[in-house]
């Protein structure tokens, strides 16, 4: 069996370095600020539609989630929402800007893993124009920790955690 040699360690300089042993913050990780996007993303797919990408959310939470979408000509001033109804993301304010809209809306997360809801805008003026708009979330576990939210996410509630050990049911005689 042939010994497979290891290559030498490269050092990679930026971001993420550890404290020096002995100073005042031994033990710590620090993170470069270039690291740090804290705002909640939107991106225009090939298709046209967008992507609103909110970081990660906790299951079983109620969040308000505030974003900017960028103007399209074809879309207009005035637009509203016209799309199936959704029990998980509900729209709740539109606002033009002089570069877009600006989107209010409630979102539950309901379940974990990478969700992802949507809803179309349409305009009021051009009956043939509208844009698709999704919302991504990585949802977590109820014992996985607190997320850091973005900018741009509030939590504004949680549901009532059900906990089976909490029944006053005895069992049978």
């Amino acid at each position: 069996m042939a010994a497979a040699k290891k290559a030498p360690a490269k050092h990679r300089s930026g971001g993420v370095h550890f404290g020096e042993v002995g100073a005042e913050t031994a033990g710590h990780v620090h993170f470069d600020d270039k690291l740090h996007d804290s705002i909640v993303m939107v991106t225009q797919e090939t298709d046209g539609s967008f992507l609103t990408k909110v970081g990660f959310l906790k299951i079983g939470h109620k969040y308000e989630i505030t974003f900017e979408i960028p103007s399209r000509e074809r879309l207009g001033q005035d637009v509203c929402v016209v799309s199936k109804h959704n029990l998980f993301l509900q729209v709740t304010g539109i606002k033009a800007t002089a570069v877009g809209h600006v989107i209010e809306c409630l979102y539950i997360a309901h379940k974990e893993g990478v969700l992802r809801e949507e809803f179309t805008l349409a305009s009021e003026t051009n009956d043939r124009t509208c844009a698709r708009v999704a919302v991504q979330a990585r949802v977590m576990g109820r014992h996985q920790g607190t997320p850091m939210l973005l900018e741009g996410v509030k939590c504004v509630g949680m549901e009532a955690e059900y906990d089976s050990e909490q029944s006053d049911w005895h069992g049978f005689d």
